[in-house]
């Protein structure tokens, strides 16, 4: 029982931090219990969701991912040190969609304003929209870098939680530019997705937070031990 109590007391410590380029980056506003796994053809991704700055923006796109309307969709834009975009669920998955389905790919979504206190930086979640502020839909970007332009802009509704080494990855790849949007010259498929809810109650869920609290204690230590001067 105290070993039990231990690690979700260190999972809880640990859910406060991210790590990117192998520094702890805090998120920037509390993050929900729900995350959401995306399994790319360059390795997974898990984001994070806002629990209450734009909560219909993560509601809606936590939708998406729960009717699984992300899966065979793809990354459809690499623009390097900008932003990584996931494309419209309603044209470019490989399956077609059921009712349900295409009820919600349709849907826009009214935009929220978070201000200019929550920056686009690094792996934070943007939806994308036209020049209507209401006319998001699925697609969204994973900023790749620092985009202060961006803010008070665009709807940030969360962060990436692990994964920046997949991002780092996508910005290798050959591209070419069509009009204002830089693509990679292969398709990146999100070949399937998954929501964790992040409940006490399920064995199996205790065991997967106990395995990522053991890792994330081990990846922080490896982190400082870096950090400090050479014994040589």
């Amino acid at each position: 029982m105290t070993t039990r109590l231990f690690f979700f007391s260190l999972l809880f410590f640990f859910s406060s931090f991210v790590f990117v380029d192998g520094d702890v980056q805090t998120p920037q506003r509390e993050l929900r219990k729900e995350t959401v796994t995306m399994q790319l053809s360059y390795g997974n991704v898990e984001l994070g969701f806002y629990k209450d700055e734009a909560s219909n923006t993560a509601d809606h796109i936590l939708k998406a991912f729960k009717l699984g309307l992300y899966d065979t969709n793809h990354v459809f834009r690499v623009d390097k040190n900008f932003v990584a975009q996931i494309a419209d669920c309603m044209t470019s998955r490989r399956v077609g969609l059921t009712f349900e389905q295409n009820e919600h790919a349709r849907k826009k979504i009214r935009g929220e304003h978070v201000g200019q206190t929550i920056k686009h930086r690094k792996g934070t979640l943007s939806m994308a929209r036209f020049n209507d502020p209401d006319s998001g839909t699925t697609s969204f970007s994973i900023l790749l870098g620092d985009a202060p332009h961006l803010d008070g802009q665009y709807c940030q509704f969360g962060e990436l939680i692990s994964g920046f080494e997949v991002l780092d990855e996508l910005q290798k790849l050959e591209t070419t530019k069509s009009g204002i949007f830089v693509m990679p010259k292969e398709r990146i498929e999100i070949m399937s997705t998954y929501v964790t809810s992040g409940g006490d109650g399920d064995n199996n869920n205790c065991a997967k937070e106990k395995i990522r609290a053991e890792s994330l204690a081990k990846e922080l230590h490896d982190i400082r031990a870096a950090k400090l001067p050479s014994k040589k």
